[in-house]
């Protein structure tokens, strides 16, 4: 029971008429509305990340057939359509925010469609959803060099606390892209576990900064999803995105090791 596996799901926009760079990842609110009521009819216990990996952590039992709920970068349709399927079924759930993509004093302009403002971010902490950082910009953190690594981390993390006056302890990487080097950094930083993508079901033993998530999209049917969240087929069903994930990481690779070449003759 200690290293029983966990399905993380990874939402990202949930919208009725998503944009073109946010289409693949958006859910349609009645998909979404349709998945959660699957979730409560197959009697899983969804509880937010810092919950699962501090039961992790001290060894302290889990609820019957936990899950975790989450959603990157902060799309405003977390608030307009997700907030109440989320409370009429009363589960918990965690929002990863890039701090310069939210609207207000801090926002960059990133963001690639309709983005929550800060009031909507509170309102969804008072909610039983729980704040975590995806850093402020939301680049490739693995791409970067120490100090930018560090100031996307810290900057994200104290505007999290300046805005909603909480710190927060939970961290999603975004793009799934890390590496030893960054998980020290978010370690570092103060942040307590962290999300991957992985497209697999999260354990004990994957180590509370390399929780594996499951992808879930606008092309994700019922049937599909059951699949997920019970564990079956997912290596089948992500069979294609493990393919090129290993091509482009050889990819990026070879860019870090071109990029340290420079800054060592420069």
């Amino acid at each position: 029971m200690a290293d029983t596996p966990v399905p993380i799901l990874m939402y990202h926009s949930v919208a009725t008429a998503p944009n073109d760079a946010t289409r693949a990842l958006s859910v349609a609110p009645e998909a979404f509305a349709e998945q959660m009521a699957m979730i409560g009819d197959l009697g899983f216990t969804p509880v937010n990340t810092a919950d699962l990996a501090a039961s992790w952590r001290s060894s302290r039992p889990l609820p019957r057939r936990p899950l975790l709920i989450t959603f990157d970068d902060g799309y405003e349709g977390v608030h307009r359509h997700a907030l109440p399927v989320l409370a009429k079924h009363g589960f918990a759930s965690t929002l990863f925010v890039s701090t310069g993509w939210i609207k207000g004093g801090h926002d960059t302009g990133g963001g690639l469609d309709t983005m929550l403002d800060w009031d909507q971010v509170r309102e969804l902490a008072a909610a039983d959803v729980e704040i975590g950082g995806h850093s402020h910009t939301h680049p490739q953190l693995d791409q970067l060099d120490d100090g930018t690594l560090r100031h996307e981390l810290i900057h994200c993390k104290e505007i999290v606390a300046d805005e909603l006056g909480t710190v927060p302890a939970s961290f999603a990487y975004p793009y799934g892209y890390s590496s030893r080097r960054v998980r020290e950094a978010v370690r570092e930083t103060g942040y307590a576990q962290a999300l991957a993508v992985g497209n697999g079901l999260a354990r004990r033993r994957q180590g509370p900064y390399a929780l594996q998530r499951v992808t879930v999209r606008r092309s994700t049917g019922i049937e599909e999803f059951e699949r997920l969240v019970e564990g079956r087929s997912i290596a089948r069903d992500f069979a294609r995105d493990r393919a090129l994930t290993k091509g482009y990481a050889m990819v990026r690779r070879a860019r870090q090791v071109r990029r340290k070449a420079i800054r060592t003759r420069v």
